[in-house]
Formats: C-alpha cells, structure tokens, sequence
C-alpha cells in the first residue's frame, strides 16, 4: 500500500510544519495554517475517494498508524490560536486541593498567596476570569486524571486526550468500514483540536459511540453508565441520549438519570456546579453563528434565541418519535448536532467533534465540508492582529465564505441523495430516510464513494 503511506507521510510532514510553526513565539500566521489544513486534508478526502470507488477495504494497521503519527506531532507542537487549557489546568489544581473545581472564580485567586508558584502563570492565561468555570464533572474527571499524571502540564493532559481519541477510532471501527474511519482519524480539524490544543469535546463524543455500541449488544446497563457520563461531559451528550435509550426500558433511562445524578450531587452539595456559568453562556455570548447571527439582525437577541430554541426543539422531538418507531440503526448524531450548531449563538471548531464521528458512519459532502470550512473562525481580529478589530470579531467574508461553502455541500447531498445510484435516488423520501438510518446503508457520499 505504498500510495496509502505516501499520503500519511505527506500529511505528517504538514503536520510536523505546523508543529514547528506552533512552537515559534506568538501564534502561526494564518495563510500558512490554511495552507497546511489543505496539505493535511485534501489528500485525505482523495485516499477516501480511492478506495470508496474500489470497494477495498482500508488497511487498519496503517490508519492506526498514521493516526498516532499525526497525534504525535500534535503532541510536540502545542496549543495554538486558544487558551482554554488554561482553565482546564486550573480546575484540575482546585478539585485536587478542595475537592470541587466549582463556585469561585478564577479572579478570587489574583491576589491570594496560598495559590503556588506553578499555577500563579496558569492563573493568568485564564479567559473570563470573573466567570466559575463551564465543563462537565465527566470532564472535571479528565483533567484530574492529568493532574495527577504532573500537575500544571498541558502536554500530559494532551496525551490523555490523544488516547481517548484514538480509543474512538477504535469504536467507530465497531460501527463502520475502515474507509469511513479514515475521514476521522486523519481528520486535520480532529487533530487540531485534541492532539494540538487538548478539548476535551473528544471525550464526551468517545462514551457516546461506547453507548451505541453497548446497545448494539443489548448490554443496556453499561449503556446507560456511559450516557449519563457523556451527559456529565458537555450538555450535547444529554441532546443525543434519549436517542439512543430510545428503545431500552425504564430501568435503564432510571441508570441514566441515577449516574448523572452520581456525578452532578457531590459538586452540589460542595456550593456550585457549572449551570450558573451555562446560564451565562446561554444568554449572552456569541460567536461564528449561522441563523443566530441573521436572525438577531431582525429580533432582540432573547427572541432571538427563543425561536431557535424552540426549532430545535420540535426539529429533535419529531427525529426521537422517528427513532422511536425504528428499531434498527444508529441515531443520526450528524444531523441531530448539525441542526444544533446551525440554531446556536456560538459554533467553536471543537464542537463539530461530537458531530464528525457520527459522519464518518454517515459520510455526507457537508459534514466533511463543514470539518474544514469551520476553521474559517480562526480569522478574528486577535489572529489577524488586527487592533482596529474586536479580538473576537471576525471579517464578514469570512463567516459568509465558511457557511457558504457548508450549504454548497448541503446543496450537493440534497441533489444527489445517493450519488452513483440510481436505484437508491428512486426510492420514496420515507424509504430514503429509513435507509440512511442504518450504518450499513451509508450516507451520501458513502454510498457510491464519491
């Protein structure tokens, strides 16, 4: 398979640049970072493409390999165009010492003489210091492990989330064929955003697909754990969990409800959890939004809100009666959070990491357009040094150019439901949608490689 090597060469030599790049003071250039997304990407989508159209399996010693090789890199390189580690390492610091990373700021701390000298530097990189922290005790678990490990230490928590990752190509390997697991794991966004800058939004998405397949083998209890856990990670675990217990008994919706219950009701009881934080985010942040973005231009952002809300809301109500009625498949995640992001008010790159596993069971033009296009977000005013910007603020041509090129792919999909076969584009839209509910029926690109 020497054409597979050449393309993970090609790619782990992009990626040891942009390592490089990430190790030089202050943050790599932009053009040289979309240059390198391309580098890393393209020959990926082709190598897909190669082998969809042959109908060959793709070798898993290689993608594993390259895989790692890739985190690797990552790992070397270091975060970049984010901050957010800091926090992560500050709350590992206050749930190891206190025993809860909830109910006071980062700010309380400026001046305290208590706090070491290890963790005076993490104290100051921290974003929105007046503000208790946002993440899940699932994910509180997973930056004490790194604390743990050596505390104050970016790259080991990086490291453990690197394995949580590859463990989640493991998992889709159980729920689809190896091409599909290629999209993700030499995915450059995926990459970026675990092995380069540690989220931790990879976590939650990996006990997700260890739920589904769990419930693939009827081992509901075990499922259940695992959702609750998910749910415990970020709340887009607790969006897709109905979903999957869709089918399973109350005893096991009560194991769901009990873990996340385990896992919220000791930070209780200690004086505070992460949903006063989340109220905040909920009501006054924006970022890189899609239909948030036009619709506040014609409603008070609270209506605003609302409407989306409420879209959703019916959007997801009438998918679980469907799923409810289907008693085969996988829950489409992609769609599901697709039609979260679109209603959000803030769509950060790392988001689309509980979205992408779930296309690559159900490769579509869009999701892998949007697992490029979305890192268009970077372009803000503090990547462009740009001082007459707001840090956050982005150029218009740059949200417009990343979900213009998002709704072309959609475009594309729609068009050619099932690309190369025309069997499969006579079927009526219910049969359609039936299909495309189960992992081995494929999704639109899946189904004729291309």
């Amino acid at each position: 398979m020497r054409h597979v090597d050449a393309v993970g060469a090609w790619c782990a030599l992009g990626y040891a640049a942009l390592a490089f790049a990430a190790r030089q003071p202050g943050e790599p250039d932009l053009a040289a970072f979309f240059v390198l997304v391309g580098w890393t990407g393209l020959p990926v989508f082709g190598l897909y493409l190669y082998f969809r159209r042959r109908g060959e399996p793709f070798p898993v010693g290689r993608l594993i390999f390259w895989a790692v090789v890739f985190r690797i890199c990552g790992l070397a390189g270091g975060p970049f165009y984010e901050d957010d580690f800091y926090r992560y390492l500050w709350d590992a610091y206050r749930f190891a010492t206190v025993g809860t990373p909830y109910g006071a700021a980062p700010e309380e701390f400026f001046v305290d003489p208590g706090v070491p000298l290890l963790f005076q530097g993490v104290l100051d990189g921290i974003n929105y210091p007046e503000l208790p922290t946002i993440y899940g005790p699932t994910t509180q678990l997973v930056f004490l492990l790194g604390y743990w490990l050596q505390p104050a230490s970016v790259a080991v928590l990086q490291a453990v989330l690197i394995a949580v990752d590859l463990a989640t190509v493991v998992l889709l390997l159980r729920l689809t064929s190896s091409a599909n697991v290629l999209l993700y794991a030499w995915c450059p966004l995926v990459v970026k955003e675990i092995a380069f800058t540690a989220h931790p939004d990879g976590a939650g998405a990996c006990l997700l697909l260890a739920a589904i397949v769990l419930a693939r083998t009827r081992r509901w209890p075990d499922a259940a754990v695992c959702l609750g856990l998910a749910a415990g990670a970020k709340t887009f675990g607790l969006v897709l969990a109905p979903l999957v217990l869709a089918r399973a008994r109350f005893r096991h919706w009560l194991v769901f409800g009990v873990t996340l219950a385990a896992l919220y009701g000791p930070f209780a009881l200690l004086g505070g959890t992460d949903l006063a934080s989340l109220q905040v985010f909920a009501r006054d942040w924006e970022f890189n939004s899609a239909l948030y973005g036009l619709l506040a231009t014609m409603l008070p952002r609270f209506e605003a809100r609302l409407v989306l809300g409420f879209a959703f809301a019916l959007i997801w109500c009438c998918y679980f009666w469907y799923t409810r009625r289907d008693a085969h498949g996988i829950p489409r995640g992609d769609w599901v959070f697709g039609a979260l992001l679109v209603s959000s008010p803030v769509i950060n790159p790392w988001y689309l990491l509980w979205l992408l596993p779930f296309a690559a069971v159900f490769p579509s033009v869009w999701s892998w357009t949007a697992s490029v296009a979305i890192l268009l977000s970077y372009v803000t005013g503090l990547n462009l040094q740009d001082y007459e910007m707001h840090p956050y603020a982005q150029p218009l041509w740059a949200r417009w150019l990343q979900f213009g090129l998002v709704l072309a792919g959609l475009g594309w999909d729609l068009a050619r439901p099932r690309i190369g076969s025309s069997a499969g584009a006579r079927l009526p839209w219910r049969r359609l949608l039936a299909r495309r509910g189960r992992p081995g029926s494929g999704g639109p690109v899946d189904a004729a490689g291309g």
